[in-house]
């Protein structure tokens, strides 16, 4: 008997580490010993591989199996190593060939049978980056496994035929087991879902205008309004404006969504760009991601590329709207666990939505309004002014009045608004893709006062308001940002003064309105 040998991968976040599986079996009574902290799933493997060579005729020795997975220290969860370690195992009793550099990834049924895993793209993904593009994976996990280019990928749906394609003795095993394709984790497409439509919105013309600003600059939101103004109904619509997403961000999204077992992940990239609305009972965990053992990934890394609508706002807990200030300005979330630490990225768009008081009702003259002074003021302070102060955009959301309603079907819908945004966004990758970015809400101040400082002039209304301090030094930095992109709206090369002020408008308009 020799040494068997097999890989694998581990994922901690999204990047993926090769993990070499050894296999040794001992002389000694029988037992099975698994090294390289697994977690609890990963030691029960045991008893499924047991059972499934068994049941695939290719039985494990009565003698001391033991599996080494390195590197040691790196933790391993999961049941996608069962593969791995059972092709080791086999090898080690001369069952099979040799496996070379061929990565497997699946979990075994105690029938033989090939069961899906979670993480597959960003597994095969690290699998190909690493120089291992060979890979083999569950049937049903193929269909994403293969959107990942460059990797050779093979799909089985028992044990036995992946044992017969390396070597094994075809008298052996129980090849006439034919299992039925399973649902799991995403088996199927995804059907088209149909998106909301901004002719659906009566009235509202500022915060339509706003809405598309936002898209065509990648900026954050704040509406602030009277229950049943259509925050909830703007907010909604914001995805469709975005265009889709380009190669490399369709890739990571999928990750993503592949990651936490969402059926997007499954036979195709995600083009369009994710909308995550949690309800405000959320944990911190739920949105910014956690949980035991290694952390898992939360709303705003789902929202990725894509569109975070946090609805009623002020009723989130306030240690979870903070723990979104960091993300916000770099695009990526890092978590700190005992079990380890992981990365995500999370550069989404913000949407918040309020009340501008507990009962609602404070917008206009506030003649219906039953809050104190002292409850308005704690209601708006949950939201504090370090978050706000990243929020470039914060609009008040008036009523709709009548007159709105008698305009039904009168005004644009989503694909004219888009065009407008794409058009944005075009003129946006062609002036800023040589500086290595794409919109202009990830310009940092050096090149707005530097590559693209505007005249003195030009800027004279925001350094009033920087020296008066009603914006921060920050804050001066987004109007900037939401000015570019009103210039690039009206097909200008350069915002004019006129394009200041109103960025700064947008930037002031719910602040004044309270």
């Amino acid at each position: 008997m020799a040494l068997g040998r097999a890989y694998s991968v581990a994922l901690v976040g999204l990047n993926g580490y090769i993990v070499e599986v050894e296999a040794d079996i001992g002389q000694t009574l029988p037992a099975f010993v698994i090294l390289g902290l697994p977690d609890a799933a990963l030691n029960e493997a045991k008893e499924r591989i047991r059972s499934a060579a068994k049941n695939s005729g290719i039985p494990l020795s009565r003698r001391k199996i033991t599996a080494n997975l390195i590197p040691a220290s790196l933790p391993k969860r999961g049941s996608g190593f069962d593969l791995a370690v059972t092709m080791a195992v086999l090898r080690a009793a001369n069952d099979i060939k040799p496996t070379g550099r061929t990565v497997f990834i699946a979990e075994l049924g105690l029938d033989g049978r090939l069961r899906p895993v979670r993480g597959i793209l960003p597994a095969v993904m690290a699998s190909v980056q690493a120089g291992y593009p060979d890979v083999v994976v569950a049937h049903a996990n193929l269909g994403e496994a293969s959107l990942v280019p460059g990797a050779n990928v093979k799909g089985y749906r028992t044990l036995a035929r992946l044992a017969l394609d390396f070597g094994a003795d075809p008298q052996e095993l129980a090849l006439d087991f034919e299992p039925e394709d399973e649902a799991g984790h995403g088996d199927s497409e995804p059907g088209a879902q149909a998106v909301p439509d901004m002719a659906d919105v009566s009235g509202q013309g500022e915060a339509r205008r706003a809405l598309e600003v936002a898209a065509a600059g990648a900026h954050h939101l704040l509406l602030t309004g009277p229950p049943g103004a259509g925050k909830t109904m703007l907010a909604e619509r914001l995805p469709g404006l975005l265009p889709d997403l380009a190669d490399n961000e369709a890739m990571e999204v999928t990750a993503i969504h592949s990651l936490c077992g969402l059926p997007s992940s499954a036979v195709q990239l995600v083009r369009r760009p994710p909308f995550e609305n949690p309800h405000h009972s959320a944990t911190a965990a739920a949105i910014i991601g956690g949980g035991s053992g290694l952390p898992r990934p939360g709303a705003a890394s789902r929202a990725h590329r894509g569109v975070l609508f946090l609805d009623e706002a002020p009723e989130y807990e306030r240690r979870v709207l903070d723990a979104l200030r960091q993300p916000l300005e770099s695009g990526e979330l890092v978590i700190h666990r005992s079990a380890g630490t992981a990365a995500y990225p999370a550069r989404f768009q913000l949407v918040l939505a309020a009340n501008p008081c507990p009962c609602g009702k404070a917008s206009g003259k506030g003649l219906d309004c039953t809050c104190t002074p002292m409850m308005r003021r704690r209601y708006v302070a949950r939201m504090s002014g370090p978050l706000l102060d990243r929020v470039d955009i914060q609009l008040q959301v008036e009523r709709v009045s009548l007159a709105d309603f008698g305009q039904a079907g009168a005004e644009e819908d989503t694909a004219a608004v888009a065009r407008r945004v794409g058009d944005a966004r075009r003129r946006q990758a062609e002036r800023l893709r040589p500086l290595g970015m794409e919109t202009n809400s990830q310009v940092p101040g050096r090149i707005l006062r530097g590559a693209l400082r505007l005249p003195a002039g030009a800027t004279r209304i925001l350094d009033h308001s920087l020296e008066r301090g009603v914006l921060t030094a920050r804050g001066y930095d987004r109007v900037l940002r939401l000015a570019w992109t009103l210039a690039d709206l009206s097909h200008r090369d350069r915002p004019d003064t006129n394009d200041i002020g109103q960025a700064l408008g947008l930037r002031q308009a719910a602040s004044a309105a309270a």
